[in-house]
């Protein structure tokens, strides 16, 4: 389960961040997930409560924000939606798309006190 390690990565960026800008608690913490970036969600959630366990995010709540994936066909030229890697074209039918989102997997905000 990778998921645990990305959560021990999110608590080190969380604690890294406390000393730097003086934050005592993470109250929310807005993750962007993409679509093609491989992350079970449920099993990120209940990694997240099991590593913040006595941190400065033990209460903190893990909202995640979906980003869809989308790809460039290189066959027509256009910006298309995919649900998953190797997709086609849904307008032309290639299978030449090179990813441009939907990979990725960040922590956008954090509400603290």
């Amino acid at each position: 389960m990778h998921e645990m390690s990305l959560c021990e990565g999110i608590l080190q960026v969380l604690e890294s961040e406390s000393k730097r800008q003086g934050f005592k608690q993470v109250q929310n913490v807005w993750l962007e997930i993409g679509a093609l970036a491989g992350v079970e969600k449920e099993a990120l959630l209940f990694s997240f409560d099991v590593v913040t366990k006595n941190s400065i995010a033990e209460q903190a709540k893990l909202i995640i924000v979906d980003i869809p994936g989308t790809a460039w066909c290189m066959q027509c030229s256009k910006s298309v939606a995919v649900n998953q890697r190797f997709d086609q074209c849904p307008d032309c039918g290639s299978y030449q798309l090179q990813i441009t989102s939907g990979e990725e997997m960040k922590i956008k905000e954090l509400e603290v006190d």
